[in-house]
């Protein structure tokens, strides 16, 4: 089959598309072939050699897969041939302790698809079924690949994790990014006031149609000057010096503390995603009693988040914003609008 192989991290990265063996599906495994793969940050990371811990030397990148069952190993019976799959983020097991609580993101013995387990930039890929999701019929399957990672991810961190009830206001930030453009969505799907926060102002007009109530444009920090405008002063206008209930924040430590400061009495911050190379915050713990706040982290999705995005896109209510389909071929492509943020949800490598 045909796979793209990073053959030096760097910016850019050296990559080449080559023939390599077809993946067997062991016991309890399924041979998918992909119809799409999406092209997330991780795996920029990851070519760019910024991201190593516990990535695999030579593993096939790509974890936000969608595709066709072609093939299934011994003692599979929940999946055959022809089914339509999107893959978890996690290679899980399905019999440990956390799969059997519907917690297969955190499975004891799970491998990070696409880092400790070959993924989805490939022809073909072999995982676990526990890891695979069956979906309705007439989803369109490139858009599928986005179910898990970042749909399914940021409506697990809203909805399961911060709990966000009708009628709270909710700050995205990286609002125009990958995981961003899905959670403003979500956020109002869950009858949220959404305050989006994005620093691509000229990505920024998307974002009242995909259910922004506000849109706060944030100036990039520099090297060593720190945010140009400190925008929890407008998140405070706006929520009549109140603050918001709930921060999905998909950038991390460059926009602290301005995103604690956006943070109301009894809010939730969950922290989705970090930007920055080893980054860290100072957070004053007298503050978060006295604010009476919560400080969450959210990774990965489950099966059951999974299947309620699926159904949520079915009726046509969540829809997954896929930039660019490109081939294996053009990743060198996709690795540089990435780098260069001209992407407006996710692109995708379709085999």
């Amino acid at each position: 089959m045909r796979a793209l192989v990073l053959e030096q991290p760097g910016r850019p990265p050296k990559l080449a598309v080559k023939q390599v063996p077809d993946p067997v599906p062991q016991p309890g495994e399924a041979l998918v072939r992909v119809t799409a793969c999406g092209f997330c940050h991780h795996d920029l990371l990851v070519m760019s050699g910024v991201l190593r811990r516990g990535v695999r030397p030579g593993v096939v990148l790509g974890h936000e897969i969608s595709g066709v069952v072609a093939a299934v190993g011994p003692r599979v019976t929940a999946l055959r041939p022809g089914d339509r799959v999107v893959s978890l983020l996690t290679n899980a097991c399905g019999l440990c302790d956390r799969c059997l609580a519907g917690r297969e993101h955190r499975c004891r013995s799970g491998e990070g698809i696409g880092h400790g387990r070959d993924g989805g930039f490939a022809e073909y890929v072999a995982l676990n079924a526990a890891s695979l999701v069956a979906l309705p019929a007439g989803l369109d399957l490139v858009g599928a690949a986005l179910l898990a990672c970042p749909m399914g991810v940021t409506l697990q961190a809203l909805e399961r994790v911060a709990q966000v009830q009708p009628g709270e206001t909710v700050l995205v930030t990286g609002a125009t990014g990958g995981l961003g453009v899905h959670a403003v969505q979500a956020a109002a799907l869950l009858g949220a006031r959404v305050l989006a926060a994005t620093s691509s102002p000229h990505k920024a007009s998307h974002l009242p149609g995909l259910g922004a109530a506000e849109v706060i444009e944030v100036e990039p920090a520099t090297a060593g000057s720190g945010m140009a405008l400190d925008f929890s002063e407008v998140v405070r206008a706006f929520t009549a010096d109140q603050g918001v209930d709930v921060i999905l924040d998909t950038v991390g430590s460059p926009l602290f503390p301005q995103t604690w400061r956006s943070l109301a009495q009894y809010g939730r911050w969950v922290v989705l995603g970090e930007v920055a190379p080893r980054g860290r915050v100072t957070l004053d713990l007298a503050e978060v009693i006295f604010r009476d706040a919560q400080v969450l982290g959210s990774a990965g999705v489950s099966q059951a988040t999974v299947q309620r995005g699926a159904a949520l896109v079915a009726q046509g209510r969540w829809r997954p914003l896929v930039s660019q389909a490109l081939p294996l071929e053009d990743a060198a492509r996709a690795f540089e609008l990435l780098s260069t943020r001209q992407v407006l949800g996710r692109l995708v490598l379709a085999p």
